[in-house]
């Protein structure tokens, strides 16, 4: 692979000086083969710092503690087996990401906004000399004054005018060098990713489609560090260590199950309180990566459905659907439980009961959810704060932290991980 060191042929003040920045600014997409595996390998490591970054905002880190983070992100992430292609996997990355988060408006916020705080940190890191260099690449009119502060025209920056990180005179923004230098413009033509999408339709468009809402964890598919769960555990684990998502589903197929009892004496009409697709499919697959083995979960379905439907409809309809999860059915794949991301992503209807109750949840349904969970009055509003600024996965985190007493630096991704992570202390707590 041919290596890139610089998009844009420096100035001659920067030509003659020694410094080098290692920083692109990404202004074209680079002209060089990449083999396909790269081309995901590279995007998901960027992918890790991005929504490292995101996670570390959310929190409400500070500015010194964002700086060791971007580093700490990006050295665990960013490296290469060979020096010379370092650089190379920076600009690929970027690029494969750019045209990932291109697709839709809040897509595309989000990537400028991550890789912009990105470009930041990275900015700041460098000496003043680097700092020199990348102003002369951008063609940022610049003066040396005794305050360290530069002036560029106030429309360069708007970003920092917007958020009054600047001082403005005569049409001019005065930036401290440790400010943050605004990226070039970071989104692809939506006509090029229509283009990209049907000429790579069988190769790249996958791929590309898939980043944006990846989950880049363990699939969980396999319960191998809990052993397996067994029917008479189950209610208990609910209630100590399921995620709000998953205790809303359980506690709703407890409770379909008692209002079905109570229907069939009553002679209604049982149709209407029924689990649909989304939340069975939800449910059930979070069970079998929790270690449920096939004949329980046909036993724990079959114990509620049959009440409404009848042992003989239920074999004939639903059960089928429960093997097939398993891999016994069909092209036999072994399905694997939902991430968050995939859970927040979905759209649940009228009388669905899946999704995540952090996005979907009115205020009030969700704080009387939490508060069954066991979570104080004190970490509640922190949870709802973070459910209403959209950081769903740290609204879960906290709840996590408020319910276990224990942090989770590295946060919830997923809701079998919330799960394995519980049992943990719940059992070190129990042998201690």
């Amino acid at each position: 692979m041919e290596v890139v060191r610089s998009q844009k042929k420096p100035s001659s003040a920067a030509a003659s000086s020694d410094v080098v920045s290692n920083i692109p600014l990404y202004r074209s997409p680079p002209t060089l083969e990449v083999r396909l595996e790269d081309f995901e390998r590279f995007a998901v490591d960027r992918l890790l710092v991005l929504r490292g970054i995101s996670d570390g905002l959310a929190r409400g880190k500070k500015p010194d503690e964002m700086e060791k983070l971007v580093s700490d992100l990006w050295k665990a992430n960013m490296r290469h087996p060979q020096a010379s292609e370092v650089i190379n996997k920076d600009i690929i990355s970027h690029f494969v990401l750019r045209l990932v988060y291109c697709r839709t408006e809040e897509l595309r916020k989000w990537f400028l906004s991550m890789e912009t705080t990105l470009f930041r940190y990275r900015f700041r890191l460098e000496n003043s000399d680097v700092h020199r260099v990348l102003m002369t690449e951008l063609g940022i009119p610049y003066k040396v004054v005794t305050n360290a502060e530069f002036e560029v025209p106030f429309e360069e920056v708007p970003e920092l005018v917007a958020s009054r990180r600047v001082f403005i005179q005569k049409g001019y923004a005065y930036v401290a060098l440790n400010q943050d230098l605004p990226t070039a413009q970071l989104l692809l033509p939506r006509k090029w990713t229509s283009m990209i999408r049907e000429q790579e339709k069988d190769r790249l468009t996958p791929i590309v489609e898939a980043l944006s809402t990846s989950y880049l964890g363990p699939d969980y598919s396999q319960a191998k560090e809990l052993g397996e769960m067994s029917l008479k555990d189950i209610d208990q684990v609910a209630r100590t260590s399921f995620p709000l998502c998953m205790r809303h589903l359980f506690d709703t197929v407890s409770d379909l199950m008692i209002e079905s009892c109570f229907m069939l004496h009553a002679h209604l009409s049982q149709e209407d309180h029924h689990m649909k697709h989304g939340g069975r499919m939800q449910l059930g697959l979070f069970l079998k990566g929790a270690g449920l083995k096939l004949d329980d979960a046909l036993a724990f379905w079959k114990a509620e459905f049959s009440q409404k439907v009848g042992a003989e409809r239920f074999d004939k309809e639903y059960a089928y659907g429960i093997r097939h999860n398993y891999g016994k059915e069909g092209k036999r794949t072994d399905y694997t439980p939902y991430s968050c991301q995939k859970i927040i992503l979905s759209t649940p209807g009228v009388g669905d009961h899946h999704g995540c109750p952090y996005r979907h949840f009115s205020e009030e349904n969700l704080r009387a959810a939490l508060g069954k969970m066991g979570v104080s009055s004190r970490a509640l509003d922190d949870v709802i704060d973070k459910a209403k600024t959209k950081h769903y996965q740290l609204a879960c985190t906290l709840t996590y932290e408020a319910v276990h007493g224990s942090s989770c630096d590295a946060g919830i991704n997923h809701p079998n991980q919330y799960l394995s992570d519980s049992q943990k202390i719940l059992e070190a707590k129990s042998t201690a």
